[in-house]
């Protein structure tokens, strides 16, 4: 930030100072010292006057409700001026206006609201451009495949749209994704996806991203036959009776598909394609910080490239996956740092499946259990307790942040118990291992993720998208109820994030908000109203604590001098409205670092 830039004191103190420092003859030690305390004093005086006189902003923001998100109840400024990626002042406009002259732009944001830009706590951001090239097989509100018959119908129009039949191009796949058993009229198999094709493969990809259908010929060109065992952390469902695959596939069997066969195709064109459109989706929604939550070799490929090209218009924190990828902890990314944009925050574990896809592992029984499965059938882990362990010791070791996928209660147990061991064994640091999800959380686990000092990143997102599913079907009541828990947790002293896991869902910050504050169901109940929190809360949900979980408190997350000038504009004050009205804001506008991102 050129703070001194205009100050003939400070450049000549400057001059002085590299004069005395290659000035190896003829001067004592003490000479130098003395010199230096006194090019010292010049340089002290001088900055007193530069902040005084000569800081100039390149921009003033005013007219509006600026929400500063600093201290525990909402805080106003009237006016914030910024110069280059940084916030220079935030308070009175009177004052403010002292930073500008005749280059300054002068913002009115004639009653608009503006607020930190949202920070991501978890998604996938390269996920998001990947999606965008593929059918999308969403239901209503962000799509219209709600029958069995508008997915083959949508699978079958992608070979005629220019856009997502590059994809079929390049790969040789017919691909969908957003597929949500929960709203269809009935379970689509590889019969239903052989009426696209019998030619080209064709994998259609579950609205959680963690189960897929395959045709006959995916599963052929996969090699999964009848004779085909189930993988660790994975099953192939089967027709009734037999040993023969029905063409859905549950986690690491339906990941093995998609990474080996399909995303291993994708050349570098397409991947940079498909990050450049992440990045704009994100920047609709307000957010100038993304993440990629469980980064794959060919997105942090992607991501690198982008950041070397000076192409990435927002933060980008990337979490590698560390099964498959975690020896881009080597990089040189892996900092506090970002370099231009682009940092690597730590590593993602995934221990469990999804609560609405029915894979998530549960210590008591499904409400109402998957086709052909047990009525005490309670989902599965990815990995056994002794893995996991390993695996948040080595991290831990490391001093890697660790993220870590647990929807179920068991697979939460798993977690904090491997945090605990290596807690024990390796003491307490500030860390903050991420508890992602974390749906069926239990109230007697919050009290153990405050003395493991845990962080919890929610997603009461579900209570839109599926709360009738979860009540319904997936846990019943009481458990449904609890769904994440935002407000126990908050109670019990912790802050917590709350996300999207985009492209689960489309990135909608606002749909967010709206869900953490109402807990509101697509039929219109209110699912767990005990467990709704005020607008703020839930705004710090996505700011300043969600700049926490990234260790970036310091730089992003409120509107405070020194951090860097992320904004949204909305077309609303979220605090001034009927609560019932949050998920119809606008966001007007999205600033990152200074510069303008997206417009509506």
């Amino acid at each position: 930030m050129k703070i001194f830039y205009q100050c003939p004191l400070f450049m000549y103190a400057s001059i002085q100072f590299f004069a005395i420092k290659w000035n190896k003859e003829g001067t004592t030690m003490i000479y130098k010292l003395c010199v230096m305390a006194g090019v010292g004093s010049v340089f002290l005086l001088s900055a007193m006057n530069c902040q005084s006189q000569t800081i100039v902003a390149d921009k003033v923001y005013f007219g509006g409700d600026i929400i500063t998100m600093e201290g525990e109840s909402p805080n106003y400024a009237e006016a914030v001026a910024t110069l280059g990626e940084k916030i220079i002042f935030s308070g009175s406009k009177e004052q403010a206006l002292e930073y500008a002259i005749d280059k300054t732009k002068l913002i009115n944001l004639e009653g608009k609201t503006l607020l930190p830009g949202f920070v991501d706590p978890h998604s996938h951001v390269f996920g998001v451009g990947q999606a965008s090239v593929v059918s999308n097989l969403l239901p209503a509100p962000d799509g219209t495949a709600d029958t069995v018959e508008k997915i083959i119908n949508l699978l079958k129009g992608a070979q005629n749209d220019e856009y997502l039949n590059a994809l079929i191009k390049k790969s040789g796949w017919i691909v969908g994704t957003g597929y949500d058993d929960a709203l269809l009229d009935y379970y689509p198999t590889k019969n239903d996806l052989d009426k696209v094709s019998t030619e080209l493969p064709v994998l259609i990809i579950h609205a959680s991203g963690h189960l897929g259908v395959a045709n006959s010929k995916a599963l052929e060109l996969a090699g999964i036959t009848a004779e085909s065992k189930d993988p660790q952390g994975g099953v192939i469902r089967r027709i009734e009776g037999s040993q023969e695959p029905n063409g859905i596939l549950e986690e690491n069997a339906f990941l093995a598909v998609l990474v080996n066969h399909v995303y291993s195709k994708i050349d570098v064109e397409l991947q940079d394609m498909m990050l450049a459109k992440g990045q704009e989706i994100y920047a609709q929604y307000g957010y100038t910080t993304a993440q990629e939550g469980r980064a794959m070799k060919a997105g942090l490929s992607a991501i690198e490239r982008a950041a070397g090209k000076n192409q990435l218009i927002m933060d980008i924190v990337a979490y590698p996956d560390m099964v498959m990828a975690s020896d881009a902890m080597d990089s040189k990314y892996n900092s506090l740092n970002y370099a231009n944009h682009f940092r690597i925050g730590g590593v993602k574990l995934s221990l469990d499946g999804s609560p609405q896809g029915k894979t998530a592992w549960l210590s008591e029984p499904y409400f109402h259990p998957p086709h052909g499965k047990d009525a005490d059938y309670k989902g599965y882990p990815i990995f056994k307790d002794e893995q996991t362990n390993q695996y948040v010791e080595t991290a831990f070791k490391n001093n890697w942040q660790v993220l870590a996928h647990a929807n179920g209660d068991a697979a939460i147990d798993q977690f904090i118990g491997a945090v605990s061991a290596a807690n024990s064994k390796l003491g307490k640091q500030d860390r903050r291992a991420v508890l992602i999800h974390g749906q069926a959380l239990r109230s007697d686990q919050i009290g153990q993720l405050v003395k493991e000092d845990m962080f919890p990143s929610l997603f009461p997102l579900h209570t839109f998208y599926w709360g009738d599913w979860h009540a319904e079907s997936v846990f019943g009541q009481p458990r449904a109820d609890f769904l994440s828990p935002t407000k126990a947790v908050r109670d019990a002293g912790l802050m917590f994030t709350t996300h999207h896991d985009a492209p689960v869902v489309p990135p909608n910050a606002l749909r967010v908000l709206d869900a953490t504050v109402n807990r509101t169901t697509r039929s219109g109940k209110v699912l767990g109203p005990e467990q709704r929190v005020d607008v703020y809360t839930a705004l710090k949900a996505m700011t300043i604590w969600a700049a926490y979980q990234h260790f970036e408190e310091s730089t992003k997350g409120s509107i405070s001098v020194g951090k860097n000038a992320d904004f949204v504009i909305l077309d609303k004050n979220p605090l001034k409205i009927e609560p019932r009205q949050l998920n119809n804001l606008k966001v007007e506008e999205t600033i990152s670092r200074g510069k303008t991102i997206y417009s509506r």
